[in-house]
């Protein structure tokens, strides 16, 4: 078989994906879906700073509405609260709750083991240039704009 550099990187992306769900905090935190996961990951690396809602929209790429449900859902959970701010009545900033705040710490953890084994042995020059690669690859795909013809 061929390799391609979009089967490489989806095998991988598929070992990581299972090296996550078999991490040591899973079952700590197994009633989280990923996506509340990647939110309190977010607000725990900018809880300097005030994160509002269109915050997740810009970052996760996902429309009000539905920005809107999931952040209405965590609430519901008791993984956020909507808090407002001094400066805008009508903002109402996320924060995150001790439940989630637990969460986050486990989660931040297992992230760190996760990285540490992804990356090691690698130098930091090495590392540089795979970032590199990586944001080049994700820049081509921005960029790219299939024709009609390439979609029949």
């Amino acid at each position: 078989m061929n390799k391609t550099v979009h089967k490489e990187l989806r095998s991988l992306s598929h070992l990581i994906f299972r090296t996550i769900e078999n991490r040591s905090n899973k079952k700590k935190i197994e009633s989280m879906s990923g996506n509340n996961g990647c939110i309190i990951g977010y607000l725990s690396d900018n809880r300097e700073r005030d994160v509002f809602q269109r915050d997740l929209e810009k970052e996760f790429g996902i429309t009000r509405s539905t920005a809107s449900k999931v952040v209405n859902l965590m609430e519901q959970k008791g993984l956020v609260e909507k808090r407002s701010v001094s400066y805008d009545a009508r903002l109402k900033k996320l924060v995150l709750t001790e439940k989630s705040e637990a969460i986050a710490h486990l989660m931040s953890d297992d992230m760190a083991k996760l990285e540490s084994v992804l990356t090691d042995g690698f130098s930091e020059s090495e590392l540089d240039t795979l970032y590199s690669y990586i944001d080049r690859m994700k820049n081509n795909l921005k960029k790219y704009k299939p024709s009609q013809k390439e979609e029949n």
